[in-house]
């Protein structure tokens, strides 16, 4: 009788002890479903505080996070206060008071006969009237975030089962809290970046892997003359904006290098607009396979410097045809004093020393001539040219040339009948002024490479070497009158030869672009609209 008195008593207290377990997770997942329907911060710090305090049926609560940039705990969230703590909130230094004891015990601490002897980190505190409290770390991520406080006015109110409760809340608030902060952090740098991204002067457009379009600022708008909205979510090749700049656009993003690249475009209403194209790598675990996560595109109007310097050009041109003739002039002369002065070293190093300098200055009015020639639209007689055979043409006739710089070239045709419509004495021109300048850039013995090839709608001419490449901030302006890139003041050159290049393709309408990295080498391009 006396076994089955026990039996039935212990199963009695094992049937207490499921119930309350029971009741323990039921007030955990209370909390959790409560604070988990929020990421906005503030409401989460009351929905939780107001949670935690029915499941353990407190007088009072209040929810602390540490700012471990500042070095302290902060009073975020209070309720059954008589006093206001939260506005401004109550600070106390990592390590000080009742916090500091829960933080390095890492550990619940609990306070059931408070009776004002308490050294406190805020005295003040003990206005509220408080007899018992009990202190939780609540953690996150490996660390602790912040404390769980609850209070009674009432002596030894918190036993064991409500401080076990409170220390397997306190986590659930910690995890909910904390995801509420990475979200509300993450929104707060998406509006700081957005801000960014539509006061700048420049048109920025971003694009994902597929050409769609997911940015575009208020400037890039304005450039196009398109609501943005128009633009969000579309694809590159189906945006309304200008034709020919949309198809420049589209050749670069279809490139099978992804790299900067940068370009020009000139559109019919005379606007000039200046692109540069940088991919975006994202790590993703995700997707691993995708090679770039998108496109990030700058755009300008620099209509006004292209009318800048068209008239700085109409001065310079005037000029060079002033000097033209007395340079034949002193050139003939300097020739003929040469061949007086044989004889004389000393005399015939200094006449061919002003040979070279005239010489040099010819070349500037030669190019300069060139210039206003190309851009004027006299001189270019256009007809049906065969891409391929006057590139071969063209390696042919500049091979005994690089041989004496110790440089080979390759032409790589990629395609039959490569024909276009244009003048092919200027094309050749732009090739040979590519070919120059990157056999200026090649050291001895490597190889320059021309290569042709055909993308819808267009016949591309790129001349690829293996030089020291050219900055990203230099390679928009690198197709500018007169632009030398800083540090190659000393190699031989009249800043014209691009420019030269870009007024050739635009005469065809065409565009140039470049590809280029430091230390990799460059690639020059010539886009000429197909037959």
């Amino acid at each position: 009788m006396q076994d089955l008195e026990s039996l039935l008593l212990q199963n009695r207290l094992l049937t207490e002890e499921v119930k309350r377990r029971i009741d323990q997770l039921a007030a955990i997942n209370t909390v959790a479903a409560t604070v988990s329907q929020s990421l906005d911060l503030d409401r989460t710090l009351k929905t939780a505080l107001q949670a935690v305090l029915n499941v353990v049926g407190a007088d009072a609560g209040g929810i602390s996070l540490i700012d471990y940039d500042t070095g302290e705990v902060v009073l975020r969230a209070q309720q059954g206060w008589t006093h206001d703590f939260v506005s401004p909130p109550m600070r106390i230094p990592l390590g000080r008071g009742m916090s500091g004891r829960v933080i390095s015990r890492d550990d619940v601490v609990l306070d059931n006969n408070l009776d004002g002897s308490e050294q406190l980190a805020v005295p003040r505190f003990m206005d509220e009237d408080f007899r018992s409290i009990a202190m939780a770390p609540m953690h996150a991520r490996g660390k602790i975030i912040g404390i769980l406080s609850i209070m009674s006015k009432k002596p030894n109110a918190f036993v064991g089962e409500i401080i076990a409760v409170l220390k397997a809340i306190a986590d659930t608030v910690g995890v909910a809290l904390d995801n509420a902060r990475l979200y509300e952090t993450s929104v707060e740098q998406e509006k700081r970046l957005n801000a960014i991204f539509q006061s700048t002067a420049d048109g920025l457009i971003a694009t994902d892997q597929n050409g769609r379009i997911s940015l575009i600022n208020q400037a890039a708008a304005a450039i196009f003359n398109v609501e943005a909205e128009q633009l969000i979510g579309a694809p590159l090749r189906e945006a309304p904006i200008h034709p020919r700049a949309c198809e420049s656009l589209l050749f670069a993003l279809s490139s099978r290098v992804e790299e900067n690249k940068s370009f020009q475009v000139t559109l019919d209403n005379g606007r000039t607009l200046s692109f540069f194209l940088s991919p975006v790598y994202i790590e993703s675990q995700v997707d691993q396979g995708r090679q770039t996560d998108g496109w990030v595109i700058i755009v300008q109007d620099i209509t006004h410097l292209i009318e800048a310097q068209r008239q700085r050009a109409e001065f310079i041109q005037a000029a060079a045809h002033d000097m033209r003739n007395p340079l034949g002039v002193a050139f003939s002369s300097l020739n003929m004093l040469n061949s007086f002065f044989q004889s004389d070293a000393s005399v015939t190093e200094i006449i061919e020393i002003a040979i070279r300098g005239v010489s040099r200055l010819q070349d500037l009015i030669d190019d300069l001539l060139n210039l206003e020639q190309i851009e004027s639209g006299y001189g270019v007689d256009k007809a049906e040219v065969d891409i391929g055979q006057l590139v071969n043409e063209a390696c042919a006739e500049i091979r005994p040339t690089l041989a004496e710089k110790e440089l080979l070239c390759v032409a790589d045709i990629q395609g039959d009948n490569l024909r276009v419509q244009g003048d092919a004495r200027w094309i050749k021109r732009a090739l040979f002024n590519y070919l120059d300048n990157a056999t200026k850039y090649t050291q001895p013995g490597d190889t320059i490479t021309t290569r042709v090839f055909f993308s819808e709608p267009f016949v591309h001419i790129e001349v690829l070497d293996n030089g020291p490449g050219i900055p990203a901030e230099a390679q928009a302006k690198l197709f500018q009158r007169f632009y030398r890139v800083a540090g190659t003041e000393k190699i031989r050159g009249t800043g014209l030869g691009l420019a030269i290049v870009k007024s050739v393709a635009e005469a065809h309408d065409g565009s140039v672009y470049v590809r280029s990295r430091p230390g990799q080498g460059s690639a020059f391009g010539l886009t000429l609209r197909a037959e």
